[in-house]
């Protein structure tokens, strides 16, 4: 194999255990195995790669869902792989860490843009290039959560490599300097990679935690709380933007130049 897409087309498969034409035009990214099997149970569809490195289902209005794993590493491979079949749109169900005061668990923040703190999206685009999502795409999706009657949050994400920081002073000193509103490990990522690829992209984050205090910090028995209370309407918004932004929503174009 020696072009990227005969090694896309192959890797795709490998690493979901999904045939390419199982896929749909429309894609929901996630972190978690949760998120795929809730898709899976509501549209009544098989998930496949229990054995592989992603999983994946698509129901049969033609929208895919892939927990791609964690970290801006696994964001540049699913973006690379996701070549191989040409997705209309692209969207990241991710969960963050808040980091204003004001930030609350539950929180959902539309993301205007990230800033490249993960250093793997330095092998796509030059560090002067701003990691932004697809705006018509992400006015779809904020359209769509007015029409329930919730409210979300804008702002720049911070995205790292470093998962373990909570404990460091120096490094949330350093943060505040961002003027970031919450903190993750793959917006960049995938915002960066989806302009080299020329992939519409955008993220609907959940705010999971709110880190820059010591009693914010995740615990597994906070993440199950977030679970039962948060998770089902993060799904929900997601799943009803893109199935319906390509009969309802303005045609996202991607520029070349």
């Amino acid at each position: 194999m020696k072009t990227k897409d005969e090694i896309v087309k192959n890797w795709l498969p490998r690493y979901t255990g999904c045939p390419l034409d199982q896929f749909g035009e429309f894609i929901l990214l996630t972190n978690f195995q949760n998120y795929v099997h809730k898709f899976a149970e509501r549209f009544s569809c098989k998930v496949y790669g229990m054995d592989r490195p992603m999983q994946t289902a698509t129901n049969s209005s033609g929208l895919s869902i892939i927990n791609f794993g964690m970290g801006s590493a696994n964001a540049a491979i699913v973006m690379d792989l996701l070549t191989a079949i040409h997705p209309k749109g692209v969207l990241f169900l991710g969960k963050c860490g808040g980091l204003k005061r004001s930030s609350e668990i539950g929180h959902l923040v539309l993301p205007l843009g990230a800033i490249r703190g993960e250093g793997t999206s330095n092998d796509y685009l030059p560090p002067e290039v701003p990691a932004l999502p697809s705006f018509k795409l992400h006015k779809f999706v904020s359209e769509k959560i007015l029409s329930k009657g919730l409210d979300y949050r804008t702002g720049i994400v911070y995205t790292t490599n470093r998962r373990v920081w909570e404990h460091d002073d120096s490094f949330k000193e350093r943060l505040k300097t961002y003027k970031a509103i919450a903190i993750d490990m793959e917006t960049a990522t995938l915002f960066s990679v989806g302009i080299s690829n020329e992939i519409s992209r955008g993220a609907l984050l959940l705010v999971s935690d709110v880190p820059m205090v010591p009693d914010g910090v995740k615990t597994e028995e906070s993440d199950k709380v977030v679970t039962t209370n948060f998770v089902d309407l993060h799904l929900d918004i997601g799943i009803e933007a893109m199935m319906e932004i390509g009969a309802k929503g303005e045609k996202i174009k991607h520029y070349h130049y």
